[in-house]
This record gives structure tokens, sequence and C-alpha cells, in this order.
């Protein structure tokens, strides 16, 4: 039964997910920031269905009277009277020994002044007090593109935003910048939501009125803003709308906009060809430059305006920290001579310079190479992979020794924005790893080969592979044969392999009688299929 349902539904849902990747494909919806709050869970969203939630105090003279409106009225005299009245179904507000007050189509504050008028003409010499106590309850259609099209039950104070948030609203594809309301005697407005959202514009959120109905049209045509404005992106396509309008909805230029070429790129010929024009900040103010649907406009940023240019010393200088530059002619010895030079404890070979700004592109390879076993590459693979290992990203190639000890000035680099210059302390030490007796660090001596360290460190240790010894330099983190070593700096590493150690006794038994065991449990079957046989 289930595989006859299946094969029933399956080219409908094959046909539909057709349909909707076309869909996809074929428009380019709007992406700024507000379209996503319809969407967010919120437990006070399911709150807002309750009737009696409304938004708060009321404007008088916003606020239209209508039946089921509550009045109340205090009337202080000898005696005090009070009425709670109640708007009737024609609009009518009928009071006791007055008679009845005509309503219909009234803001509050209207409909207090014909109260307070027909109470003077029946009483004298009193004092009078008229309130809304109560708000009615109005119904409010939203149809079109939305999830659930229904009737909803708000409080009379309801405003657009408050139907458009209910769970039972707006889609990944409503329209938020056509919204049409229809009111019962045929009167249609529109209104821009986004223009709400984003500045707080009442008028494009209007109280909504009873039988109203609002009409959620879907997204079929686009503008795109982008470049240096605050708000960038794809918006609706509104009939009429300017290019300083759209400018204006995406929050205005940005201080390193380049306003005198404002680009504005529209589809010609029947749509096949996009061509470019371009118009200056005075003219898109003062001229009424009409957009097209899937127009584009681009707002180009000012090169090198407002751009910081600050490089960073770390380390033994006298004063480190940041230090700004000039573009091109700032050099590494005259920031140095800046911080006040090197201090005694500064460290000239180990000096290094690293650029923020420079390739950040990825190495295919060395990823690649990083998920491997080293068991699974060859030799030149792990050779590569152990050189990029070593390498810091941005290092610029700079001799701090031969600049400031030789004078040597085609060192001296041009120093660029972001550059980071790292002075370590002096490294007066050579490190010994490994197998020796006493491994650690030993104070450098100008003439010392790597055997007088090892035996400053007490010799080798029993186990020492003699012949592999290996020195890591200090300056590059490079690998080098002791005999291959011309003379060694403050911050090399000796470093002194392990022999590995033979198999124990016990492990070399037990495999031994295992063996046995199994060559004699073959013979004795050799013998038992000969003594058969015969």
């Amino acid at each position: 039964m289930i595989k006859r349902i299946l094969k029933l539904i399956l080219p409908f849902l094959f046909f539909f997910i057709i349909i909707a990747g076309t869909e996809s494909k074929a428009q380019s919806l709007p992406d700024y920031k507000e379209r996503a709050f319809p969407f967010l869970a919120d437990s006070l969203l399911q709150q807002s269905m309750l009737p009696s939630v409304t938004e708060g105090s009321i404007d008088e003279n916003e606020y239209i009277v209508g039946p089921g409106d509550n009045i109340f009225i205090s009337i202080s005299g000898i005696r005090e009277t009070v009425f709670n009245l109640v708007i009737n179904h024609e609009g009518m507000l009928y009071i006791p020994k007055v008679g009845g007050v005509d309503l219909r189509n009234n803001s509050l504050a209207r409909a207090k002044e014909k109260i307070y008028d027909a109470l003077n003409r029946y009483y004298k010499n009193v004092d009078l007090f008229v309130s809304l106590s109560d708000i009615r309850k109005i119904k409010v259609s939203l149809l079109g593109d939305v999830n659930i099209p229904a009737t909803h039950i708000l409080s009379a104070n309801s405003r657009l935003l408050d139907v458009i948030t209910r769970p039972a609203g707006l889609t990944p594809t409503s329209n938020f910048r056509n919204i049409l309301i229809v009111s019962r005697d045929g009167k249609e407005q529109h209104f821009d939501l986004l223009k709400f959202l984003r500045f707080g514009d009442l008028a494009n959120n209007p109280f909504l009125k009873e039988g109203d109905r609002v009409i959620v049209d879907k997204i079929d045509k686009t503008v795109s803003i982008m470049g240096t404005v605050k708000f960038q992106g794809t918006y609706e396509f509104v009939e009429g709308e300017t290019a300083k309008q759209l400018i204006d909805l995406a929050g205005g230029f940005l201080q390193t906009a380049k306003t005198d070429t404002i680009e504005l790129i529209r589809f010609c010929e029947m749509g096949k060809v996009q061509k470019s024009y371009y118009y200056s900040l005075n003219q898109i103010i003062n001229e009424d430059i009409l957009l097209q649907a899937q127009d584009r406009i681009l707002v180009k940023e000012i090169p090198d305006y407002l751009v910081d240019r600050f490089i960073k010393i770390e380390g033994y200088v006298y004063f480190p920290g940041w230090y700004k530059i000039v573009k091109g002619k700032t050099t590494l010895s005259s920031i140095i001579e800046e911080a006040g030079g090197f201090r005694e404890e500064a460290s000239l070979i180990d000096a290094k310079v690293f650029s923020t700004e420079g390739d950040k592109a990825e190495d295919p390879e060395f990823e690649r190479l990083k998920l491997m076993l080293r068991a699974d590459m060859t030799d030149d693979e792990y050779d590569y992979f152990k050189a990029r290992s070593r390498q810091r990203v941005g290092r610029v190639v700079v001799d701090f020794v031969r600049l400031f000890e030789i004078g040597d000035k085609s060192e001296d680099i041009i120093l660029r924005k972001g550059d980071l210059i790292e002075i370590p302390e002096v490294k007066n030490y050579i490190t010994l790893l490994g197998q020796v007796l006493n491994p650690g660090k030993v104070i450098f001596k100008e003439n010392y080969s790597i055997k007088d360290y090892i035996e400053l460190a007490g010799g080798f240790g029993w186990r020492a592979l003699e012949r592999d010894v290996r020195v890591i330099k200090g300056n590059t983190g490079e690998w080098i044969d002791a005999d291959d070593v011309d003379r060694l700096e403050p911050g090399d590493t000796i470093w002194i392999p392990e022999d590995p150690p033979g198999p124990k006794f016990w492990e070399v038994f037990t495999t031994a009688l295992q063996i046995v065991g199994q060559v004699a449990s073959i013979v004795a079957v050799t013998v038992a299929i000969i003594v058969a046989s015969r």
C-alpha cells in the first residue's frame, strides 16, 4: 500500500522541486536584515494573538472610535453620576437623560468634544470627565503571499505590524515594500513596511480599521545598491522610486563614499544588455532619476582615504608599541631609531619582520599533506611538509645584523601598514636535547664545537646515536647534520637521538617458545600421517 502511494506522489514531489528550484534561480530575493524578524520564534509573539493585547496608551487624535468601544462618563455635582456606555453597531452612543450622540468616523478627541457638548446642554455647573475605558475588537483579513490567509481578531488600536508579525504572517517571498490595505469602502492605500522597520516612520505602519484587508504581494521585481552605503543589499522595487530615495533607504553614504561618479547599471535592449550611467551627487539630489526593475546602483570607495597606517614593534627596543608610518617612505632603520634603538639585551640575529597584509592564499598541497600519515608520503613530500610547517606566514627576509652593525642599506626595507617587528632577547646559550647526561642550556662559547658542548653537558648517554647528531638552527629552524655545521650560533639546539632498545629477554624467550611449539606440532602431525599410511 505504501509503495503504491509513493508511486503516486513522487512524480508530483519531483515536479514541485523542479518548479521551486527554477523559481529560486529566476529571482534574486531581497537580503536586508529586517526581513528576518517575522520568522523568528518568540514566545511573546504567540501571546499577541490574544485580543486584549494593545500597544499601550492611545493618541486621542489618531484613534477612531467605533461600535464596541466603552466610554466612561463621570458627572460630579451635588452627587456623582457615573456611566459606562458602549457605542452601538450604528456608531451611536446613548447617554441617559441626554440622548444619542453620533460618533461615526470620529477620532477619540472629536468624540469627546461631541459628548461634552451634549452633556453641557443638559447638565449645568457640574464637573465632567469623559474617557475611553475599554477598546473594541476588530476583524482584519491578512491575504496574499502569506503563510495562512485568514481573518484575525485584533484590538482596535492595532497597527499593520501587529497583524504582519503573527505566526500565520509573511513568507520569505513576501513583498515588505508594497503592502496594500483595502478598507471596507474600497479605498486602497500602499505602505512600505521597511520604512517603518528602518526609520520608525509611523505613516507606513498605520492603524487598522474594522474590515480592512491587508494584501501582501509576492516579490517579482527588485533593485540593488552596493558599495559604500550603510545598508547595501537587494530591495523590492517600488514604482516611482528615485535613485536618491533608494540611497536614503540604504542609510545614505558612508564617509568613504566616492560621490562624484555614482554608477547606475540598467538592463537595456529587452533585458539582454546592461549599460552603465554615471551621476554626480548633485544630479542624484536635484534630478528625479526614476529607477527601473533590476537596476543596480554602485557607490565606489575613495581610494586611500582614511586608511590607518600603523606598524607594531615588540621586544627589546626602548619604546615598543605602535608607530605611524608614511606609505612608501618609512624604512626599518628610521622606525627603530624612532623607537629609541635597541636595548642591550636585544638579539639582532633573531630579530624578524612579519607582514600581516601579505599573501594569505591557502596552499592546497600543504593542506593535503597535513591529512596524510608519514608512511604514506614520499621523501619529497615529507621534506616539503617539514619546510612549510617551519615557515611562519608573512615573514619578510631581512638581515638585522647586516643592516645595523655593518650598515648595508640594501637590507633597509620600506615598511607597510600592519607590519610587525619582533626584537627578542639575545639567546646567549646552546640547548642540548636527547641522549646527553645533563640535557639543558649551556652558555654559548664563541669557539666551542658540537663535541665541546656535549662534553659540557656530561657527554653522550649510553643509548645515544653518536653518528646521527643534528643541529637545529635557532634563526631558521633548519635541521642540519653535525658534520655539515660550520659554526654554532646562540640559540642553536643540538639534538642527540636515541638508539632504539633491542627486544626484552622475556619477549624473546616467549616468542622462541611459540616458534618451537609450532614446529613440534608440525613434526607430530607429519609423523602421524607417515605412521597411518603404513
